[in-house]
């Protein structure tokens, strides 16, 4: 079986993201889902309340994909970027529409972390971005991905929606991390553009994130289980 885009269907990473602020909770989740999870994602929520030491805590236990979608100028984006990678971080977001210049900063300031450039929030639909007098996601999606990989970007940030018309420009040998992510009749939330696992697998990703259908659940280790399972059992509608 291979994907949309002709890559070998293989087993997904999974990022769990642990967006809390409260501390002990983090470093609950963390050692919970150490040995679960690929890669435990921390963001803007833990780094705001306590700062790189959410970084540090995290990174006890896992790989830490720091979310922080950084969109400054350059300079400011170099510091927080080396920041990052200082507290432990192994990857790290900032914002493609920043430009080439911030990420090559970014690239620059921190060369062992995996840049990973956010196109089009999974949060944000067609319909907003025209009000905004922009195109349709499947238009800006790969063509930030473009200008980001070129400027040093190992891996590129869409909806799961995106991501065959993003490997299109940026080839096989970028990552493609794929957030939204819900399972099989899981509620949407604040997301507009969501996938479950298998399709967003099916369709070319490296990294699904997955944090509320995990870290809410009663037994939030059951609950990745559970996504496993259905990765490595249930085909995606186009298979059936």
């Amino acid at each position: 079986m291979t994907t949309a885009v002709g890559r070998p269907r293989t087993a997904a990473r999974i990022a769990v993201a642990l967006d809390t602020a409260d501390e002990g909770r983090l470093v609950d989740l963390a050692a919970a889902l150490a040995g679960e999870a690929d890669v435990l994602k921390v963001g803007l929520q833990a780094v705001t309340a306590f700062g790189p030491r959410a970084i540090r805590r995290v990174a006890e236990h896992a790989p830490v994909f720091c979310d922080l979608k950084l969109h400054d100028i350059p300079n400011t984006v170099a510091g927080a970027a080396a920041a990052a990678a200082a507290a432990g971080a192994s990857m790290l977001t900032v914002h493609a529409a920043g430009g080439a210049a911030m990420v090559a900063a970014a690239v620059a300031a921190a060369p062992a972390v995996d840049i990973l450039a956010v196109t089009v929030l999974t949060s944000v639909d067609d319909v907003l971005l025209a009000e905004l007098g922009m195109d349709g996601a499947d238009v800006v999606a790969p063509r930030l991905a473009r200008h980001a990989v070129t400027a040093g970007a190992a891996g590129i940030v869409c909806a799961g929606h995106e991501v065959s018309t993003v490997r299109n420009v940026v080839g096989n040998a970028a990552l493609v991390v794929v957030p939204g992510i819900r399972p099989e009749g899981a509620a949407v939330q604040d997301q507009a553009r969501v996938m479950t696992p298998r399709a967003a697998v099916d369709a070319g990703a490296d990294l699904l994130v997955i944090g509320r259908p995990v870290t809410a659940a009663d037994d939030p280790v059951a609950a990745l289980r559970t996504v496993r399972t259905q990765l490595a059992a249930t085909p995606s509608a186009d298979e059936t």
